[in-house]
């Protein structure tokens, strides 16, 4: 009888523990029509982000999670633990631009990292910019800086609140000091320099942060002057059309593509014409013509003609002369390609493999460096007085590793010095298993994963699994090092990354089958992933947790309302999930092409299909779920994921939690302007995922 009561107590618990938390919502349905279907949306004054009751609902579903965390990390706390990972992990090496060596190093924890410089590679680092200085607050960061030709000035841009509107600081780094003038309203920008002159950048013209995107015009800024007077150089703003830029030799370069993405212009200014005249070089070109650099003369581009990736070239006075350069090798994809003064380095990467040609400008094959299995690389700069390439090794458990490749004997070495010391890896080699492999989809198409755990693990349906995808926009996903993920392996976790269709891992035909009225592609492709992970006996239902962030969360957001089922835990972060609107807001209408557009029927049918928020059955338990929203996110709006937490949580079927994390100060990347910050939201995301996981 005893034994009866204490099994009854520890249901009851169990139950309180996994019931609906949700606060208090108000029901102002908004019901409207679109082609001919009727759709009645229920949390649409959820969208009302100024408005008092809005904030309220999010300070009590903060509170409501918050509360809940505090129960979580009582059993499993990994801040500690991902610290130490982070303390005895190898750092990455400065990154060179023009003169000199530039590095974002943490002074105080709690506060935002502060950019320094070397002359020399093994120099004192000298301190250019806090942030926190300036701005007396530890919510600006350096998101970028931008030396001047002759390094005279670093023009630093700063995420002053985590939204992709910044303001831009200028230091005078033969005095070290700050100069008075600040640029605001810069969003989407690149920063390129008019020698040590003044610099090209675009600033919005957005009244409120979530409207629809107005970053239209191109400006010139004369250092040691006010913003005020900057001179608009390009604008667009009659067309809509979308442009990009950069400077080199003496000019600046433009390129304009439509509206409807159906071809591209290409036009340049002399630097030194103080009125900046626009001059059209080449028009009509293909949308899939990506300019890659212009050079004695010769245009270096790459199509979409072939799916693997090429490299083409012509004269600039003779588009006729058009010829392969660097021919596609059939699945192995061209991931980037690097001009250097005598070189081109081309990245390629095939399924478990990554590794790197050198060519010369001919042509010519000169060598090939492999990269060591499953790990990836970034380029840091190169050394044209020794033919030096420095770059870094890494992978998703192995932290960065310097090396110094010389591209004319091919000899490559460990880079270290008096900073960059020898350091072993925070565990052995071969302490992690890593599998790249592929899985057949519904489709009979073999799609690749990569899997990771901890070596000598029993397949016995029984392990912690977490299944993170992305699928979209022709990204090619690459690893990253992660302390976090670090911890989730030691504790006997298996993470799988799947390269779903809709991204670009292989080939530009593979985005092209989950982008449109194939997107549905993408969804299955992970839905399939988590079949296999459970056929396979990796893990079970009970025990498999999904994550993406942006495309990825929109991924996560189907898969848990089409296949609940399949699935214990769901943390989706910064997603899309009321297709219906996706593009009413920020940059939604730029991504037509990759969803469809609402205002055409047999678009809007298909978006409505698999849309997260009008998918929700009432009559449905769906899986744990964490979403994750940054308040000033104006990439993907937060009111996406309250609308999707809301039409979530008020359901009488729902029973196991729906909890809803919007991080204050923030933007799209999440709240990372400190060392403090990161590690809270790393350890948040594995505290949450390992405790449940774990009941």
């Amino acid at each position: 009888m005893i034994k009866h009561i204490l099994n009854l107590l520890s249901f009851l618990v169990c139950t309180v523990m996994l019931s609906q938390n949700s606060v208090s919502v108000q029901k102002n349905t908004d019901t409207y029509r679109k082609h001919d279907t009727l759709i009645s949306d229920k949390y649409a004054w959820l969208e009302n982000y100024e408005a008092s009751e809005v904030k309220n609902w999010v300070r009590s579903e903060n509170e409501s999670f918050q509360n809940h965390y505090e129960m979580v990390k009582k059993d499993n706390s990994s801040a500690f633990k991902i610290k130490e990972y982070n303390y005895y992990s190898s750092n990455p090496m400065p990154s060179k631009k023009g003169r000199y060596f530039y590095s974002l190093y943490i002074e105080d924890r709690s506060k935002p990292a502060s950019l320094f410089y070397r002359k020399s590679l093994n120099d004192d680092a000298v301190m250019l910019f806090n942030p926190s200085k300036v701005y007396k607050n530890n919510t600006a960061f350096v998101a970028n800086y931008h030396p001047s030709k002759h390094s005279k000035y670093v023009a630093c841009k700063i995420n002053t609140n985590g939204s992709d509107v910044h303001e831009v600081k200028f230091v005078d780094i033969t005095n070290n000091k700050i100069l008075e003038e600040t640029l605001s309203e810069v969003k989407y920008s690149d920063i390129a320099w008019n020698e040590d002159k003044g610099v090209f950048y675009t600033k919005t013209s957005n009244e409120r942060v979530f409207d629809v995107d107005s970053t239209y015009q191109l400006f010139y800024h004369q250092i040691g002057t006010s913003q005020i007077k900057d001179r608009l150089i390009f604008d667009t703003t009659v067309s809509g059309n979308y442009f990009s830029y950069y400077t080199q030799d003496n000019k600046l370069y433009i390129t304009e593509s439509t509206k409807n993405k159906d071809k591209n212009a290409y036009y340049f200014t002399n630097l030194n014409d103080p009125e900046f005249k626009i001059n059209r070089f080449l028009e009509d070109e293909a949308p899939d013509f990506q300019l890659l650099k212009i050079r004695n003369g010769k245009v270096y581009f790459t199509t979409d003609q072939y799916d693997w990736g090429n490299i083409r070239v012509f004269d600039l006075e003779n588009r006729t002369s058009e010829r392969s350069l660097i021919p596609q090798i059939y699945t192995h994809l061209l991931v980037n390609s690097y001009f250097l003064d005598e070189y081109i380095v081309c990245k390629y990467k095939t399924i478990a493999k990554s590794y790197m040609i050198v060519y010369d400008y001919t042509g010519k094959f000169i060598r090939k460096f492999d990269i060591p299995f499953n790990m990836d690389f970034k380029v840091r700069f190169y050394n044209p007085e020794t033919q030096d390439l420095f770059v870094m090794f890494y992978s998703r458990t192995i932290a960065y590793q310097n090396y110094q490749l010389n591209l004319q004997t091919g000899e490559a070495k460990h880079f270290f010095n008096d900073y960059i010391k020898p350091k072993p890896t925070v565990f052995p080699l071969n302490y992690f298993e890593t599998k790249s492999i592929t899985y057949k989809n519904r489709d009979n198409k073999e799609v690749p994963i990569t899997i990771i755990h901890k070596k000598g693990i029993t397949m016995d349906g029984n392990n912690p699994t977490l299944l993170e995808a992305y699928g979209g926009f022709g990204v090619v996903s690459g690893p990253q090092y992660d302390t976090g993920l670090l911890y989730f392996l030691e504790k006997g976790g298996v993470y799988a990354f799947a390269e779903i269709r809709g991204g670009g891992e292989r080939g530009k035909k593979w985005h092209i089958e989950g982008r449109g009225k194939k997107k549905k592609n993408t969804f299955n492709d992970f839905i399939d992933a988590a079949e296999f992970l459970i056929r396979e006996k990796y893990t079970s239902p009970n025990k498999l947790g999904i994550t993406g962030a942006s495309h990825g969360g929109l991924v996560v957001g189907v898969a848990m309302t089409q296949r609940p089922e399949l699935f214990r835990v769901a943390i989706p972060k910064v997603g899309v999930y009321d297709m219906a609107k996706f593009n009413l807001f920020t940059v939604g209408n730029y991504h037509l092409d990759e969803f469809g557009d609402p205002q055409k029927k047999e678009d809007f049918k298909e978006l409505l299909s698999y849309s997260p928020y009008h998918n929700i059955k009432e009559t449905v338990n769906y899986p744990i779920t964490l979403i994750i929203a940054s308040e000033n996110d104006n990439r993907v709006t937060p009111f996406q994921s309250y609308k999707f937490a809301a039409a979530l949580q008020n359901r009488t079927a729902q029973k196991n939690p729906i909890y809803l994390k919007t991080n204050e100060d923030a933007g799209h990347y999440g709240k990372v302007a400190s060392y403090k910050d990161q590690i809270s939201s790393e350890a948040l995301f594995y505290d949450f995922l390992m405790y449940h996981l774990s009941q």
